[in-house]
């Protein structure tokens, strides 16, 4: 299922991985995430739901509530499955502290206070894109995931 199918509504979990997934790394993970969320399901019912990698450094699970909303069982068999996928790769998919920006094409990241500190010295700047992992919404993930560091709650940080 492409994304873009799901409504504007839909349900945003976005887990960036402490380091980029390798191209051979990316059939099998997306394979998992294919079977994850074609079995996924909440009360018995099947979510319209979809996983897929971004920037081989994002993953990315989407659930339109407009069929069937996630529930707590159905969300916490998600964040079980993270944490396979986190034991699987070898990566840390939960540090929420660690930054993403853009730097050209490339996709750099760092924890809060080097991230500040490179703020201070000048090498990142207000119009730095970032990566904002806390949409909630398909229309955010669209919108607002990548910014510029002011216009995010990054800019808090430095």
């Amino acid at each position: 299922m492409n994304y873009q199918e799901l409504s504007d509504t839909s349900r945003v979990w976005i887990y960036q991985s402490s380091r980029p997934f390798k191209d051979e790394e990316l059939p099998r993970l997306r394979a998992e995430l294919r079977d994850f969320v074609q079995n996924w399901a909440s009360h018995n019912m099947d979510l319209k739901a979809f996983g897929d990698i971004f920037h081989n450094r994002f993953i990315v699970l989407m659930v339109d509530e407009s069929q069937a909303g996630a529930s707590g069982c159905s969300i916490d068999a998600s964040v079980r499955f993270i944490k396979y996928l986190e034991q699987t790769f070898d990566t840390n998919l939960f540090d929420r502290m660690t930054f993403a920006w853009r730097d050209g094409n490339t996709i750099k990241t760092a924890p809060k206070e080097q991230f500040a500190r490179l703020y201070a010295e000048g090498k990142i700047n207000d119009h730095t894109l970032v990566f904002d992992n806390l949409v909630k919404t398909k229309a955010e993930f669209d919108g607002e995931w990548i910014k510029p560091l002011a216009l995010s709650w990054h800019k808090r940080m430095v």
